[in-house]
């Protein structure tokens, strides 16, 4: 799991410096909420989870909904790309923060654009304890006024021991399966509001196979699946902009552990962590787009790696953050602007202010959180008159890691998380 942030970290950033001259390229930033049928002999027939996403199609690299990956080739009709794909685990909410199924696979993709509409993907994925299982599936693309289509259908050959672990659940009853082949087919579809927004969703159905239907654990073959939610994309009633206005930024930040909430934080009445836990921060800003809704509001998509400091209570540990993040400049009476992040955080260990939380409402802590980050800064150089310090920020920030009220499985169905108070200097390039 680290190794896809620092991935995705190493080559935004590295593609990002090698550029001057940006142009707007597909963006998006959407919440959705998706419900799936379960599998199992359970009580519980459904079970819900809300599901943050972001997009972006970059030359190198792109994030879309959830999933994510480089591309290793590009060619004309065909590319190679490594990847990494949120794969939920459907089983009944009251055991989701016990198990934390969910999980993230990894492995690389084939796909061959027969048409501008149409393309192919040859799959060999595996899960991050090794199972592996292949993906073969053709994808089509249809647009009519403000509607986008896109259907999709597939097949999957899951080997023995993937097919064992997940389905039946080979942990808890010491039933072993072979492997087996399912079949899904969805279609995904955006409405085009208005501007920037839209409206988005996806539903799909997947039959198992034999080998998995008849084991113990599961008394359904086929599963339904649907979300629905609303989004921010470019505006398709508008062409790409050759030229965005804004540049990638450089951040550094430190920053100090409290206990507090974010309502108490930024009404003044946050309290001091009583072990001084504090960490230090690098991020890369990639610009997006200079306007949302008409507004001069600049899009940028961050990644950043946070380094929390060894202390009396835990070791040095790493954060690395992928977000997308908002800028509004107010000029009044110098530059100073107002920032908000969204996205997904990662810890190679849970840090200490974050596990005594997790320990007194009884939850199991999650590895992979909510990211936000909320900030404030001042243009040094319109303070100084100083032309060289006209691209130089200094301002106070909200580091935040939460899990989205228990409504979300994939961060494991906590309620709670950490906050930092930050300071830090951004330089725009």
């Amino acid at each position: 799991m680290r190794f896809i942030f620092a991935l995705l970290l190493i080559t935004i950033s590295t593609n990002a410096f090698a550029k001057t001259d940006e142009k707007e390229k597909p963006w998006g930033l959407a919440l959705t909420m998706r419900t799936a049928n379960i599998h199992f002999d359970t009580e519980e027939d459904n079970v819900s989870s809300v599901v943050p996403m972001m997009f972006y199609e970059g030359d190198t690299f792109f994030i879309r909904g959830t999933e994510g990956g480089v591309h290793l080739l590009d060619e004309n009709d065909w590319e190679l790309n490594v990847m990494a794909r949120m794969r939920f685990f459907d089983i009944p909410a009251e055991y989701q923060n016990i198990v934390q199924g969910d999980s993230v696979d990894m492995g690389f993709q084939w796909r061959n654009h027969t048409s501008e509409n149409h393309f192919y993907d040859v799959e060999a994925f595996g899960d991050l304890d090794g199972n592996p299982y292949l993906n073969i599936s053709s994808s089509w693309y249809f647009h009519y006024n403000n509607w986008e289509f896109m259907p999709k259908i597939s097949t999957r050959y899951k080997s023995a021991s993937f097919n064992s672990k997940y389905f039946a659940l080979e942990e808890l009853t010491d039933e072993r399966i072979g492997a087996g082949f399912d079949v899904n087919a969805n279609i995904e579809s955006r409405y085009h509001v208005a501007s920037n927004l839209y409206i988005i969703g996806s539903v799909g159905i997947t039959g198992l196979d034999n080998n998995a239907y008849h084991s113990t654990a599961v008394d359904q073959r086929w599963q339904s699946e649907a979300y629905l939610g609303f989004a921010f994309f470019n505006d398709k009633s508008k062409a790409n902009k050759s030229s965005i206005g804004n540049s990638g930024y450089l951040r550094v930040s430190h920053g100090w552990a409290t206990p507090s909430n974010i309502g108490d934080i930024i009404a003044g009445d946050g309290e001091k962590d009583e072990y001084n836990n504090q960490m230090s921060s690098i991020y890369y800003g990639l610009p997006l787009t200079d306007e949302l809704f008409g507004l001069p509001i600049d899009l940028y998509l961050t990644t950043g790696l946070a380094l929390h400091w060894k202390s009396e209570v835990q070791n040095l540990e790493q954060e690395y953050v992928l977000a997308i993040k908002a800028y509004y400049t107010i000029h009044w009476p110098v530059r100073w602007r107002i920032g908000f992040a969204e996205g997904l955080s990662y810890v190679s260990s849970v840090t200490y202010i974050e596990k005594t939380e997790m320990e007194e409402k009884g939850y199991r802590p999650s590895k992979l959180m909510n990211a936000i980050d909320i900030s404030v800064d001042i243009n040094i150089g319109d303070i100084f008159n100083a032309k060289a310090l006209k691209g130089t920020w200094l301002g106070y920030g909200i580091h935040h890691r939460s899990s989205m009220f228990e409504s979300a499985s994939q961060f494991g169905r906590i309620k709670g998380g950490s906050n930092y108070n930050t300071v830090y200097l951004q330089f725009d390039f």
